[in-house]
């Protein structure tokens, strides 16, 4: 069976993955781009940005970490506030969400909501999909979608916290970031015991960063 698999996914030292305050123009509240400098950098992020020539960027731990995040993946899951800001009903249906008209998954998205709204097909073979569904009949609708490839939960806190309490996650790559922001969604509340579930280890970058493995034990 596929695997469901969490990627390059922030928190804080104190346990927050986003900020207080989500909003259109501060996707992440008021935590900024302070969570994901690590991975600014990385030749990842940077072939993202490029359509042309040689991308550049880091080549050391934080890329290694960065680099699995498409590898075999054939679904994502996402919560709303991934997708965007608009919170209840949807009032403009117009706007296709934060990335762009070419989104970096390339797979079908399923974005959890309890707001239905037609699918949306964008650029590179990404399609946004709304579904108001459990994580376990989420998790359903993605495998048959994944045409046999993993499953990628992308967050927010809670949608990953709640696959977490619901067992269903096999792998996650979790990068702890030297800042505390004091305020905002915490990744680890309710989830206490969890270690005793995964196999953990751990890598120090140069940036600062700790990455964090957790696999099924």
């Amino acid at each position: 069976m596929s695997r469901v698999r969490v990627h390059n996914f922030s928190v804080s030292l104190d346990g927050f993955g986003t900020g207080e305050g989500q909003s259109l123009e501060a996707p992440f509240g008021h935590a900024g781009t302070r969570l994901h400098e690590w991975f600014f950098p990385t030749r990842s992020f940077r072939g993202v940005q490029e359509t042309n020539g040689d991308p550049g960027g880091s080549t050391g731990v934080d890329e290694a970490f960065a680099s699995a995040w498409g590898t075999g993946i054939g679904v994502e899951i996402m919560g709303r506030n991934k997708f965007g800001p608009q919170r209840g009903p949807w009032t403009d249906e117009a706007w296709n969400g934060w990335w762009g008209d070419n989104p970096p998954f390339h797979t079908p998205v399923y974005v959890l909501t309890h707001h239905a709204r037609p699918s949306i097909e964008m650029k590179g073979g990404t399609t946004f999909h709304f579904i108001d569904a459990s994580p376990t009949d989420a998790l359903k609708v993605a495998r048959d979608a994944a045409s046999g490839l993993d499953v990628r939960i992308g967050g927010g806190p809670s949608t990953i916290r709640q696959f977490l309490a619901a067992n269903l996650i096999d792998y996650m790559h979790i990068v702890i970031v030297p800042i505390v922001l004091g305020r905002g969604e915490r990744l680890w509340d309710g989830l206490e015991e969890l270690e005793q579930h995964f196999h953990v280890e751990s890598a120090s970058s140069p940036t600062g960063v700790t990455h964090l493995t957790l696999t099924r034990a």
